[in-house]
Order: C-alpha cells, then structure tokens, then sequence
C-alpha cells in the first residue's frame, strides 16, 4: 500500500489507516458505532496489516478505554511494525481536571493511555479538539515535554479551526516547541467545507491531514435506499437526517453512474475512498468498519484509482457554496485560479 509522510516529519502513514472506534463493549458515548472486541478485533488488524496498513488511530473517549486495550490486545507482538495514533481531551472522569488540554489532564490521560495500549509509546498524540479555557501556550509545552520524554514521538491535532491550527504553529515555533504535524479532520464527498480554509492551511503550513468519517458514516456506501433499517451506523447516532437534501442526493447519483459505467466489481465506498485519496493535502484516510466484509470493501480501493473524468463529475456533484471570505475571493480571482483550493495543489 502506498505510504505518504504525515507533514513535514520523517512518519510514513499508509495512504489508508484503520479507525478504532468500532472496538468497543458496546458501552459509553460512541458504543454506538459498534462493539468489535476480542478475536474479531484481532483478525480484522490482521486484515489491515496484511493489506498493508501501518497506521491504526483510536481515543482514550472511544469506549470509555475499551478501544485502546482492544487495540493493544489485538496488536500484541505486532505493535513494533505499526504506527498507533490516539487523542486526548474528552472527560474521562468526574474531577474538575479529568477533561481538556491543560497541563494536569494530558499528563494523566497519556500515562493512561500507554497503560490500556499496553506500550512504551505513543507515535502520534492528537488533541482531540480546541480547548478555550487552556492557553494553547500551556497545551503545547506539555506535549513538548511528552515527545521528549519518549512517551510520544509526534504530536497532531483534530478539529481545530484554521485560525486555532495557525496560532498553535506560531507558538511552536516561537518557543522552539515540538509542533502539530498532522491534522485530523471530517472530510468526504458531502462534507467538503474543510476545502475553504483548513486543507490550505495545512498544505501551506506543512501539516498532513488525516481523515475522518470519509463515507460520511456510511451514507455514502451506497445503502440507504429505500426504507431505513434502524440499525445502522448512522441511524444508531441519529445523523441520517443531515444527508437528506439534494446536494447529497446528486452525490450518490453521481456515484452511482461511475459503479454501474464500470461494472468490475466497483463498490460506491471505494469510489468515495478513491476520491479522498486523490485530493491535495490528504495524507491517510481512516476506514471504519463494523464487520470483516466491509474492512475488506474498503480496502479494495486500493486496487484502482478513479479517471480524472470521474473526479471532475464527482466534484461537480458534491460542490458546496463556498462562505466569505473565500466566495469573494475566488469572485475576484476566478480567472487566474479554478477554485479557491485548487491554488494550493
């Protein structure tokens, strides 16, 4: 599998990494997205690793620390030829400091975390959001004293605004701190508004982006037709109604034509898949799924890649209203450029 560099830094991330938020006991916030555990977790990052996936990615919230132990048992042995990504922020206990980036938490949930991975070390440690309450000052000289205590060899962040990403990197590099290489962010077919300022700002600034929720929780893998089962991904976390709209209708239609003009064998997730890995700035797309015939779907799109032709009907279907100040500035510059993002490639 191809394998990109996550930023500026020497980390190879394969082109597809495995989201863990499906392993879990079926309890806490996100027991919803699934319940894999035990022998299934562990054949399913056999699959990965067999398909060549060197990058698993998880969260201390996700499970309420049942993803990170799954992960870490299902790893074993295994854990050296990976890369293991986790984040940090969420509550995690009823104390005042059990949430957040302060200095007091990310100390506490790293050590955590190590423990329920089972390993001496994390290779990138993510904030898992903007924390408004802790001076990014703070935030970033904890997580400096992490790298360098070998606890944690990078550092990234997720769901930053590009303002907040910008700010932190200025920091780091005033202070000579470690800083954010990778940015973890929602990016698909019917969720684009990251193209306006966040995937610029990353290509611009030398940060990768990692993807996730690419099929937009499975709404783009092409099986919500028709009468709902109740027992879906995306039924079960209550967002099915954010995809009924005719922007997202046109999408599917798009992809539609491109499956049954191919007729190989194509799946609508590996055409969504295969769209994100062609975009600029993109560094490793997160595939989640809650059964052994799904993962190996999903990395199926590895075996082909989508004509320009096929992109160009697929951005023209999934094209969103671009927001000030960016709509002005493509009004003013449309001539010299196709798009506002398209400057950047």
């Amino acid at each position: 599998m191809e394998k990109r560099f996550l930023g500026k830094s020497g980390l190879e991330l394969s082109v597809f990494g495995f989201g863990c938020m499906t392993f879990s006991d079926g309890e806490g916030r996100f027991g919803a997205t699934g319940s894999t555990r035990g022998a299934d977790a562990a054949r399913q990052v056999d699959l990965c690793i067999d398909h060549g996936i060197n990058f698993f990615d998880t969260a201390d919230v996700y499970g309420a620390g049942r993803s990170e132990e799954i992960l870490g048992e299902a790893l074993g042995k295994k854990r050296k030829w990976v890369c293991v990504a986790t984040k940090a922020f969420n509550r995690m206990g009823k104390g005042v400091h059990d949430i957040g980036l302060s200095r007091r938490h990310l100390i506490d949930a790293c050590d955590a975390s190590l423990r329920r991975l089972g390993t001496d070390w994390i290779d990138l440690y993510q904030v898992h959001s903007f924390d408004g309450l802790t001076p990014q000052d703070e935030t970033l000289r904890v997580l400096d004293d992490l790298v360098r205590s070998g606890k944690v060899r990078y550092i990234g962040c997720s769901n930053f605004a590009a303002w907040q990403l910008a700010r932190a990197l200025g920091i780091s590099e005033r202070d000579r701190l470690n800083a954010y290489i990778g940015q973890q962010i929602e990016y698909s077919l019917v969720a684009r508004t990251a193209e306006e300022e966040l995937l610029p700002c990353g290509i611009d600034m030398g940060v990768g982006a990692i993807i996730w929720s690419p099929l937009a929780q499975g709404f783009l893998s092409g099986k919500f037709r028709g009468q709902a089962s109740g027992n879906t991904r995306l039924e079960l976390m209550g967002a099915l109604t954010a995809y009924d709209n005719q922007r997202c209708r046109n999408v599917l239609a798009a992809v539609d034509a491109i499956v049954e003009e191919r007729g190989n064998g194509a799946t609508h997730s590996q055409v969504a898949l295969n769209w994100l890995r062609a975009r600029s700035g993109v560094t490793s797309v997160l595939l989640g799924a809650r059964t052994d015939e799904q993962l190996l779907d999903n990395l199926a799109a590895t075996g082909w890649t989508l004509t320009e032709a096929e992109i160009e009907s697929l951005d023209r279907a999934s094209q969103i209203s671009l927001h000030y100040p960016v709509a002005m500035q493509y009004r003013y510059g449309r001539e010299r450029f196709k798009s506002p993002f398209r400057r950047y490639e």
